[in-house]
């Protein structure tokens, strides 16, 4: 893991009375000594129509961005008044999670924040909800804020998986373990670790070819087996065992279980984006947690991910009018 040195956070309404985002990021920017960005993707449409605008397409892009600087401006004000770094940018960009990642990568942020998307995920790839693109495309870990209090002393859990069995590298573990290390340590919360797993072999023998005896040490082995694997794993961050949980359900449910049972405040992840046949069959964990967790996400790639979205910088989107029926 990089050291965390420069945080953008993705600001959804500059005017909004509530930016839960740009405080997290804000405590996160304190804790590490990090700069701070503060960055709007303005990805309205102008209508290709020429009575509808009493301004010129520069003066409107011109003037739009500079009232969202503005706006932008009085919060990052608030913020240096407390002794942050903390840089404004706007820019006209489509689609808002490519925006994001355009400006962040661009910027060479190390970390990206952004508040989750406020309705339930239904089909958010034909959508493309902001949030669950992200998950998709960054390279950078991305902080979902989907809780407005802010932090303190934060229960920071980190969901691994030392045997593999979603099919993520095994470099992925350690990065999530990495940063969840220096996210409890900056803010001075406690880290567990988190490992699901299956109790019994996913094809057993037949019960009749075993005894009692010879399953339940089948499950204690394997339990056993499970539980080296992950002492092993978290022993670099000194996690003490007390708050390493092994957990024998699928994964969606063994996370939901422990962040609830230790009161968690972020749970840190890893995320792989796949396509096709190989997606549907394994699916994505971290995906299926954006509305059932309710605290907040932190998303981590393996090192050797791909960012997807292009370097090039899209600018104003321009649409034509509807026409009414019978024009």
């Amino acid at each position: 893991m990089r050291p965390i040195r420069r945080i953008l956070v993705a600001v959804k309404d500059p005017a909004a009375k509530s930016l839960p985002a740009v405080a997290k990021g804000a405590q996160l920017a304190r804790a590490f000594g990090a700069h701070l960005e503060l960055f709007h993707g303005i990805s309205t449409p102008l209508y290709l129509d020429g009575y509808s605008y009493d301004q010129s397409i520069p003066e409107i892009e011109r003037n739009t961005r500079g009232s969202y600087l503005k706006q932008l401006e009085t919060v990052a004000e608030r913020l240096r008044a407390d002794g942050l770094k903390v840089d404004i940018s706007a820019t006209w960009d489509f689609p808002v999670y490519e925006a994001i990642v355009r400006r962040a990568t661009r910027d060479g942020s190390d970390l990206i924040v952004a508040e989750r998307h406020a309705k339930r995920h239904i089909a958010p790839g034909l959508l493309q909800l902001t949030d669950w693109e992200l998950l998709r495309t960054s390279q950078i870990p991305v902080l979902l804020v989907k809780t407005p209090t802010p932090y303190r002393r934060p229960v920071v859990l980190a969901a691994v998986d030392p045997a593999h069995e979603l099919a993520k590298p095994a470099a992925l573990d350690r990065e999530i373990l990495s940063l969840a290390k220096a996210i409890s340590t900056g803010l001075r919360g406690p880290l567990h670790a988190v490992n699901a797993y299956v109790p019994f072999p996913l094809q057993p023998p037949p019960r009749r070819l075993l005894s009692q005896t010879a399953v339940n040490k089948l499950v204690a082995d394997t339990e056993r087996a499970a539980r080296r694997s992950l002492l092993r794993l978290v022993s670099p961050t000194n996690i003490p065992k007390a708050q390493c949980h092994l957990v024998g359900r699928h994964p969606i449910d063994a996370i939901q279980q422990t962040a609830r049972q230790t009161h968690s405040n972020i749970v840190v992840m890893g995320a792989v984006s796949r396509s096709g046949l190989k997606r549907f069959f394994f699916g994505n964990t971290a995906e299926a947690l954006l509305d059932s967790l309710s605290c907040d996400m932190l998303i981590v790639k393996p090192p050797e991910f791909a960012g997807r979205v292009q370097k090039r910088i899209r600018g104003i989107r321009f649409a034509t009018p509807p026409t009414l029926p019978g024009f």
